[in-house]
Protein backbone atom coordinates (compact mmCIF):
# COMPACT_ATOMS: atom_id res chain seq x y z
CA UNK A 1 0.00 0.00 0.00
CA UNK A 2 1.11 3.56 -0.72
CA UNK A 3 -0.47 6.83 0.33
CA UNK A 4 -1.89 7.17 -3.22
CA UNK A 5 -3.75 3.85 -3.27
CA UNK A 6 -6.68 2.72 -1.19
CA UNK A 7 -6.04 0.34 1.70
CA UNK A 8 -7.08 -3.19 0.76
CA UNK A 9 -9.39 -4.48 3.48
CA UNK A 10 -10.10 -8.20 3.62
CA UNK A 11 -13.62 -8.33 5.07
CA UNK A 12 -14.78 -11.76 6.24
CA UNK A 13 -18.54 -12.34 6.26
CA UNK A 14 -18.54 -14.58 9.33
CA UNK A 15 -21.29 -17.10 10.03
CA UNK A 16 -23.26 -17.51 6.78
CA UNK A 17 -26.54 -18.05 8.66
CA UNK A 18 -26.05 -14.86 10.68
CA UNK A 19 -26.20 -11.18 9.84
CA UNK A 20 -22.57 -10.94 8.72
CA UNK A 21 -23.16 -11.35 4.96
CA UNK A 22 -25.86 -8.66 5.05
CA UNK A 23 -23.54 -6.28 6.93
CA UNK A 24 -20.77 -6.88 4.38
CA UNK A 25 -23.22 -6.14 1.57
CA UNK A 26 -24.08 -2.80 3.19
CA UNK A 27 -20.40 -2.01 3.66
CA UNK A 28 -19.75 -2.77 -0.02
CA UNK A 29 -22.60 -0.46 -1.03
CA UNK A 30 -21.03 2.46 0.85
CA UNK A 31 -18.49 4.99 -0.39
CA UNK A 32 -15.99 4.08 2.32
CA UNK A 33 -12.48 5.10 1.18
CA UNK A 34 -11.09 1.57 0.98
CA UNK A 35 -10.72 -1.26 -1.49
CA UNK A 36 -13.13 -3.75 0.08
CA UNK A 37 -12.30 -7.37 -0.68
CA UNK A 38 -15.15 -9.55 0.58
CA UNK A 39 -13.90 -12.93 1.77
CA UNK A 40 -16.99 -15.08 1.33
CA UNK A 41 -19.02 -17.17 -1.08
CA UNK A 42 -19.95 -14.86 -3.97
CA UNK A 43 -23.46 -16.30 -4.28
CA UNK A 44 -24.03 -15.88 -0.55
CA UNK A 45 -23.06 -12.21 -0.90
CA UNK A 46 -25.51 -11.80 -3.79
CA UNK A 47 -28.32 -13.31 -1.74
CA UNK A 48 -27.46 -11.09 1.24
CA UNK A 49 -27.49 -8.00 -0.98
CA UNK A 50 -30.90 -8.98 -2.33
CA UNK A 51 -32.24 -9.37 1.22
CA UNK A 52 -31.08 -5.82 1.94
CA UNK A 53 -32.43 -4.44 -1.34
CA UNK A 54 -28.92 -3.53 -2.46
CA UNK A 55 -27.51 -3.75 -5.97
CA UNK A 56 -23.85 -4.76 -6.00
CA UNK A 57 -21.42 -5.13 -8.85
CA UNK A 58 -19.36 -8.16 -7.84
CA UNK A 59 -16.09 -9.22 -9.47
CA UNK A 60 -13.30 -11.58 -8.52
CA UNK A 61 -10.31 -10.06 -6.77
CA UNK A 62 -7.31 -9.92 -9.08
CA UNK A 63 -4.92 -8.52 -6.46
CA UNK A 64 -4.47 -5.16 -8.15
CA UNK A 65 -4.48 -1.96 -6.12
CA UNK A 66 -7.02 0.80 -6.69
CA UNK A 67 -6.79 4.56 -6.29
CA UNK A 68 -10.59 4.87 -6.13
CA UNK A 69 -13.64 2.64 -5.70
CA UNK A 70 -17.19 3.20 -6.83
CA UNK A 71 -19.83 2.62 -4.16
CA UNK A 72 -21.56 -0.69 -4.77
CA UNK A 73 -18.57 -2.23 -6.53
CA UNK A 74 -16.87 -4.97 -4.55
CA UNK A 75 -14.28 -7.62 -5.29
CA UNK A 76 -14.59 -11.08 -3.82
CA UNK A 77 -12.12 -13.74 -2.78
CA UNK A 78 -14.45 -16.70 -3.25
CA UNK A 79 -14.63 -19.25 -0.41
CA UNK A 80 -17.37 -21.79 -1.21
CA UNK A 81 -20.03 -22.76 1.30
CA UNK A 82 -20.25 -26.31 2.56
CA UNK A 83 -23.99 -26.14 2.08
CA UNK A 84 -26.45 -23.34 1.26
CA UNK A 85 -27.19 -21.21 4.29
CA UNK A 86 -30.51 -21.04 6.11
CA UNK A 87 -30.76 -17.63 7.80
CA UNK A 88 -30.97 -18.01 11.55
CA UNK A 89 -29.94 -21.67 11.55
CA UNK A 90 -26.17 -22.24 11.63
CA UNK A 91 -24.95 -25.56 10.31
CA UNK A 92 -21.76 -27.38 11.31
CA UNK A 93 -21.44 -28.22 7.61
CA UNK A 94 -20.30 -24.62 7.07
CA UNK A 95 -17.67 -24.61 9.81
CA UNK A 96 -14.95 -25.33 7.25
CA UNK A 97 -16.17 -22.41 5.14
CA UNK A 98 -15.88 -20.04 8.11
CA UNK A 99 -12.40 -21.23 9.06
CA UNK A 100 -11.24 -21.08 5.44
CA UNK A 101 -12.36 -17.43 5.24
CA UNK A 102 -10.27 -16.57 8.28
CA UNK A 103 -7.26 -18.45 6.89
CA UNK A 104 -7.50 -16.68 3.51
CA UNK A 105 -7.69 -13.29 5.21
CA UNK A 106 -4.83 -13.96 7.64
CA UNK A 107 -2.54 -15.51 5.05
CA UNK A 108 -3.29 -12.68 2.65
CA UNK A 109 -2.30 -10.12 5.26
CA UNK A 110 0.86 -12.05 6.12
CA UNK A 111 1.74 -12.19 2.42
CA UNK A 112 1.14 -8.49 1.80
CA UNK A 113 -1.99 -8.97 -0.33
CA UNK A 114 -4.20 -7.14 2.17
CA UNK A 115 -3.46 -4.19 4.43
CA UNK A 116 -5.91 -5.24 7.15
CA UNK A 117 -8.59 -7.77 7.96
CA UNK A 118 -12.02 -6.79 9.24
CA UNK A 119 -14.06 -9.68 10.59
CA UNK A 120 -17.78 -10.25 10.79
CA UNK A 121 -19.29 -12.28 13.65
CA UNK A 122 -18.94 -16.06 13.82
CA UNK A 123 -20.96 -18.71 15.63
CA UNK A 124 -18.39 -20.45 17.83
CA UNK A 125 -20.77 -23.20 18.87
CA UNK A 126 -21.37 -24.26 15.27
CA UNK A 127 -17.64 -24.64 14.63
CA UNK A 128 -17.17 -26.62 17.82
CA UNK A 129 -20.17 -28.78 16.93
CA UNK A 130 -18.27 -29.72 13.77
CA UNK A 131 -15.54 -31.19 15.95
CA UNK A 132 -13.10 -28.28 15.63
CA UNK A 133 -11.97 -26.55 18.83
CA UNK A 134 -12.49 -22.83 18.28
CA UNK A 135 -12.46 -20.26 21.07
CA UNK A 136 -12.51 -17.12 18.93
CA UNK A 137 -11.02 -14.97 16.20
CA UNK A 138 -8.33 -13.64 18.51
CA UNK A 139 -6.95 -17.06 19.31
CA UNK A 140 -7.26 -18.25 15.69
CA UNK A 141 -5.23 -15.35 14.30
CA UNK A 142 -2.65 -15.61 17.09
CA UNK A 143 -2.00 -19.24 16.20
CA UNK A 144 -2.02 -18.56 12.47
CA UNK A 145 0.53 -15.77 12.82
CA UNK A 146 2.48 -17.44 15.65
CA UNK A 147 2.09 -14.29 17.74
CA UNK A 148 1.40 -13.30 21.30
CA UNK A 149 -1.71 -11.13 21.20
CA UNK A 150 -3.95 -9.00 23.37
CA UNK A 151 -7.64 -8.28 22.86
CA UNK A 152 -8.61 -4.60 22.84
CA UNK A 153 -12.08 -3.11 22.61
CA UNK A 154 -11.94 0.49 21.46
CA UNK A 155 -14.62 3.14 21.23
CA UNK A 156 -14.04 6.78 20.24
CA UNK A 157 -13.65 7.63 23.94
CA UNK A 158 -12.24 4.54 25.65
CA UNK A 159 -9.80 1.71 24.96
CA UNK A 160 -9.96 -1.44 27.08
CA UNK A 161 -7.46 -4.30 26.86
CA UNK A 162 -7.70 -7.70 28.54
CA UNK A 163 -5.13 -9.72 30.45
CA UNK A 164 -7.33 -12.82 30.08
CA UNK A 165 -10.07 -13.33 27.52
CA UNK A 166 -12.36 -16.34 27.23
CA UNK A 167 -11.67 -18.03 30.54
CA UNK A 168 -14.13 -19.17 33.20
CA UNK A 169 -14.06 -16.70 36.08
CA UNK A 170 -12.82 -19.44 38.42
CA UNK A 171 -9.68 -19.83 36.29
CA UNK A 172 -8.74 -16.15 36.19
CA UNK A 173 -6.80 -15.71 39.48
CA UNK A 174 -4.34 -18.49 38.67
CA UNK A 175 -3.83 -17.06 35.18
CA UNK A 176 -2.80 -13.62 36.47
CA UNK A 177 0.96 -14.07 36.69
CA UNK A 178 3.85 -11.60 36.41
CA UNK A 179 4.82 -13.19 33.09
CA UNK A 180 1.32 -12.74 31.64
CA UNK A 181 0.98 -9.15 32.85
CA UNK A 182 4.43 -8.12 31.60
CA UNK A 183 3.84 -9.67 28.18
CA UNK A 184 0.42 -8.02 27.94
CA UNK A 185 1.55 -4.56 29.03
CA UNK A 186 4.48 -4.58 26.61
CA UNK A 187 2.20 -5.55 23.69
CA UNK A 188 -0.32 -2.87 24.63
CA UNK A 189 2.36 -0.21 24.95
CA UNK A 190 3.98 -1.05 21.60
CA UNK A 191 0.60 -1.19 19.87
CA UNK A 192 -0.58 2.16 21.19
CA UNK A 193 2.56 3.61 19.65
CA UNK A 194 2.49 1.75 16.33
CA UNK A 195 -1.26 2.02 15.68
CA UNK A 196 -2.22 5.29 17.36
CA UNK A 197 1.10 7.13 17.19
CA UNK A 198 1.30 7.68 20.96
CA UNK A 199 4.96 8.22 21.82
CA UNK A 200 4.48 7.68 25.57
CA UNK A 201 1.28 5.71 26.13
CA UNK A 202 -0.31 5.81 29.57
CA UNK A 203 -1.93 2.56 30.71
CA UNK A 204 -4.26 2.21 33.67
CA UNK A 205 -4.15 -1.25 35.26
CA UNK A 206 -7.15 -2.57 37.17
CA UNK A 207 -6.86 -4.67 40.29
CA UNK A 208 -8.26 -8.18 40.29
CA UNK A 209 -10.21 -7.90 43.53
CA UNK A 210 -12.86 -5.44 44.79
CA UNK A 211 -11.24 -2.16 45.83
CA UNK A 212 -8.00 -3.48 44.29
CA UNK A 213 -7.63 -5.83 47.24
CA UNK A 214 -8.13 -3.24 50.02
CA UNK A 215 -4.52 -3.61 51.20
CA UNK A 216 -4.80 -7.39 51.22
CA UNK A 217 -8.09 -7.61 53.11
CA UNK A 218 -10.00 -8.59 49.93
CA UNK A 219 -7.31 -10.63 48.24
CA UNK A 220 -3.54 -10.60 47.89
CA UNK A 221 -3.08 -10.73 44.10
CA UNK A 222 -2.44 -6.99 43.98
CA UNK A 223 0.22 -7.11 46.73
CA UNK A 224 1.89 -10.34 45.63
CA UNK A 225 1.72 -10.05 41.85
CA UNK A 226 0.39 -6.85 40.29
CA UNK A 227 2.09 -4.11 42.31
CA UNK A 228 5.64 -5.55 42.16
CA UNK A 229 5.34 -6.02 38.40
CA UNK A 230 4.06 -2.48 37.84
CA UNK A 231 6.85 -1.03 39.95
CA UNK A 232 9.47 -2.91 37.96
CA UNK A 233 8.07 -1.77 34.61
CA UNK A 234 7.78 1.81 35.85
CA UNK A 235 11.48 1.59 36.60
CA UNK A 236 12.01 0.89 32.89
CA UNK A 237 10.08 4.01 31.95
CA UNK A 238 6.58 2.67 31.30
CA UNK A 239 3.78 5.03 32.33
CA UNK A 240 1.48 2.79 34.39
CA UNK A 241 -1.34 3.82 36.69
CA UNK A 242 -2.69 1.48 39.33
CA UNK A 243 -3.71 -1.03 40.31
CA UNK A 244 -7.04 0.81 40.33
CA UNK A 245 -10.37 -0.34 41.75
CA UNK A 246 -12.50 -1.28 38.76
CA UNK A 247 -15.59 0.43 40.13
CA UNK A 248 -14.04 3.91 39.93
CA UNK A 249 -11.48 3.57 37.13
CA UNK A 250 -13.97 4.55 34.43
CA UNK A 251 -15.50 7.64 35.99
CA UNK A 252 -15.23 10.78 33.89
CA UNK A 253 -12.62 12.42 36.12
CA UNK A 254 -10.22 9.48 35.70
CA UNK A 255 -10.29 9.13 31.93
CA UNK A 256 -7.93 12.02 31.04
CA UNK A 257 -5.21 10.24 33.05
CA UNK A 258 -4.78 7.27 30.70
CA UNK A 259 -4.80 6.23 27.04
CA UNK A 260 -5.97 2.66 27.64
CA UNK A 261 -7.09 0.38 30.46
CA UNK A 262 -5.82 -3.12 31.17
CA UNK A 263 -8.55 -5.22 32.79
CA UNK A 264 -7.85 -8.54 34.43
CA UNK A 265 -10.76 -10.42 32.85
CA UNK A 266 -13.42 -10.17 30.16
CA UNK A 267 -16.44 -8.97 32.12
CA UNK A 268 -14.54 -6.67 34.46
CA UNK A 269 -14.51 -3.79 31.97
CA UNK A 270 -16.33 -4.68 28.77
CA UNK A 271 -19.84 -4.09 30.18
CA UNK A 272 -18.85 -0.48 30.84
CA UNK A 273 -17.58 0.00 27.31
CA UNK A 274 -20.44 -1.75 25.54
CA UNK A 275 -23.15 -0.11 27.60
CA UNK A 276 -22.03 3.35 26.57
CA UNK A 277 -20.77 2.78 23.00
CA UNK A 278 -22.06 -0.53 21.68
CA UNK A 279 -22.57 0.53 18.06
CA UNK A 280 -19.22 2.32 17.83
CA UNK A 281 -17.01 -0.14 19.70
CA UNK A 282 -14.42 -2.10 17.71
CA UNK A 283 -12.58 -5.29 18.65
CA UNK A 284 -8.86 -4.94 17.82
CA UNK A 285 -6.26 -7.70 18.09
CA UNK A 286 -2.96 -6.23 19.31
CA UNK A 287 0.36 -7.97 18.75
CA UNK A 288 -0.33 -9.44 15.31
CA UNK A 289 2.01 -8.62 12.42
CA UNK A 290 -1.06 -7.29 10.60
CA UNK A 291 -4.07 -5.11 11.40
CA UNK A 292 -7.22 -6.88 12.55
CA UNK A 293 -10.43 -5.17 13.61
CA UNK A 294 -13.88 -6.64 14.16
CA UNK A 295 -17.45 -5.96 15.13
CA UNK A 296 -18.12 -6.15 18.86
CA UNK A 297 -21.38 -8.11 18.54
CA UNK A 298 -22.51 -11.62 17.70
CA UNK A 299 -24.31 -13.24 14.81
CA UNK A 300 -27.80 -11.90 15.71
CA UNK A 301 -29.48 -15.03 14.38
CA UNK A 302 -32.93 -13.60 15.14
CA UNK A 303 -32.29 -10.79 12.64
CA UNK A 304 -30.60 -12.87 9.95
CA UNK A 305 -32.49 -12.80 6.66
CA UNK A 306 -34.52 -9.70 7.56
CA UNK A 307 -32.19 -7.00 6.25
CA UNK A 308 -32.71 -5.03 9.47
CA UNK A 309 -29.36 -5.65 11.21
CA UNK A 310 -27.53 -2.47 12.18
CA UNK A 311 -24.20 -2.22 10.28
CA UNK A 312 -22.76 0.52 12.53
CA UNK A 313 -20.23 -1.71 14.30
CA UNK A 314 -18.86 -3.15 11.05
CA UNK A 315 -18.55 0.36 9.62
CA UNK A 316 -16.71 1.46 12.78
CA UNK A 317 -14.36 -1.52 12.48
CA UNK A 318 -13.65 -0.77 8.83
CA UNK A 319 -13.05 2.92 9.50
CA UNK A 320 -10.59 2.15 12.28
CA UNK A 321 -8.77 -0.36 10.05
CA UNK A 322 -8.45 2.38 7.42
CA UNK A 323 -6.98 4.78 10.00
CA UNK A 324 -4.46 2.16 11.13
CA UNK A 325 -3.54 1.19 7.55
CA UNK A 326 -3.09 4.79 6.44
CA UNK A 327 -0.97 5.51 9.53
CA UNK A 328 1.32 2.58 8.75
CA UNK A 329 1.59 3.61 5.10
CA UNK A 330 2.61 7.11 6.11
CA UNK A 331 5.28 6.08 8.62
Amino acid sequence: MTTTTLPRLAVTAGEPAGVGPELVARLAASDLPADIIAITDRDLLRRAAAICGIELTISDDDGSRLTARVAGHVRVRHVPLGERETPGRPSPANAGHVLDMLAVAADGCLGGEFDAVVTGPVQKSSINDAGVHFSGHTEFFAERADSDVVMMLASPELRVTLATTHLPLSAVPAAITPTLLERTLRIVGRSLTSLYGLAHPRIAVLGLNPHAGEDGHMGREEIDTIIPLLERLRGEGMDLLGPLPADTAFVTAMRPRYDAVLAMYHDQALPVLKSEAFDSTVNVTLGLPFIRTSVDHGTALDLAGTGRANPASLFAAARLAIVFANHRAAV
